[in-house]
């Protein structure tokens, strides 16, 4: 009977383990058995395993290119969560001051950038931002007498407009999380703090950010995960087949895209997804114990 009652659970767990199985487990699987083997166009049927060459080609070649994505991708990731949380924080605190009028009308507006289609947000920020002759950004660079930029020529200024394109449409969820961690503080502390002789920058610095600090993190790492595998930004602005801009900007996604697709290296590019998958892992492992310490 005991037997019976152990063996139960996982008699009702078996097909949502066997779908995990073949869903998350097996590709995985199969794409580290990929990363060493020399899969590719030319060995698409006669492949064989060629051990860790590929993680040595991506990690120890300067000039594959892996180690520089890998370090676009770190400051893309930095640099976005740092503004997303700065930036989104003083809105939300201008969109909780007392006697602002039309507070949830912002709210609403503010919603838009987010729940539009990434795909249309991004071609629309192409062709209507950053075009060279009939973009918004060069119609008033021309109005107010200075050349006009292609933003998307050079990887710099490529960098900062994919940039300010992730941050328009990441900002109003980072706002709505910040809106929603505000209205949880009670407003009796401010009040006391205010008898106390705390300023703007007192009061949110001693009792704004240490309550919303735990509600925000799952949000921030959440957020960081997204970023820091950030796809569609910058392949659709600078890298699209048909549409390339002359920037060769690269984050380790659209390399190991890049080598899969363009480059047809299968190998390497699994190779470059299990090391991908290795951050991932070790950032979670690293994050949930800090989620922990803190609770």
């Amino acid at each position: 009977m005991k037997n019976r009652q152990k063996i139960l659970p996982w008699m009702y767990s078996l097909p949502a383990l066997v779908l995990v199985g073949i869903i998350v487990i097996f590709p995985i699987l199969y794409t580290g058995y990929i990363s060493l083997t020399n899969m590719n166009m030319y060995h698409w049927d006669d492949y064989h395993l060629i051990g860790l060459s590929n993680f040595k080609r991506a990690l120890l070649k300067v000039d594959s290119g892996f180690l520089n994505a890998l370090l676009t991708t770190i400051l893309w990731t930095v640099v976005n969560m740092v503004i997303q949380v700065v930036v989104s924080f003083f809105i939300a605190l201008g969109l909780n001051a007392k006697g602002l009028k039309l507070a949830r009308v912002y709210k609403t507006l503010l919603m838009f950038p987010w729940a539009m289609p990434a795909y249309v947000s991004i071609l629309l920020w192409r062709v209507g931002m950053y075009n060279t002759e009939f973009g918004f950004f060069n119609k008033v660079l021309a109005a107010l007498g200075f050349e006009k930029i292609n933003f998307l020529s050079e990887n710099v200024p490529a960098f900062f407009s994919c940039m300010i394109l992730n941050l328009w449409m990441a900002l109003p969820f980072m706002i709505m999380m910040m809106d929603g961690a505000l209205q949880s503080i009670d407003k009796s502390y401010y009040e006391s703090a205010r008898l106390d002789g705390a300023g703007f920058f007192k009061q949110n610095w001693y009792i704004t950010v240490p309550s919303i600090r735990p509600i925000l993190l799952p949000s921030v790492i959440m957020t960081t995960f997204t970023t820091f595998k950030q796809f569609d930004i910058v392949y659709l602005l600078t890298m699209q087949k048909g549409a390339l801009s002359g920037a060769t900007l690269q984050t380790i996604i659209t390399y190991a895209h890049q080598n899969a697709f363009v480059s047809n290296n299968y190998g390497l590019s699994s190779a470059v997804s299990i090391v991908i998958f290795g951050f991932i892992v070790l950032f979670s492992l690293f994050t949930n114990r800090g989620v922990k310490e803190k609770v």
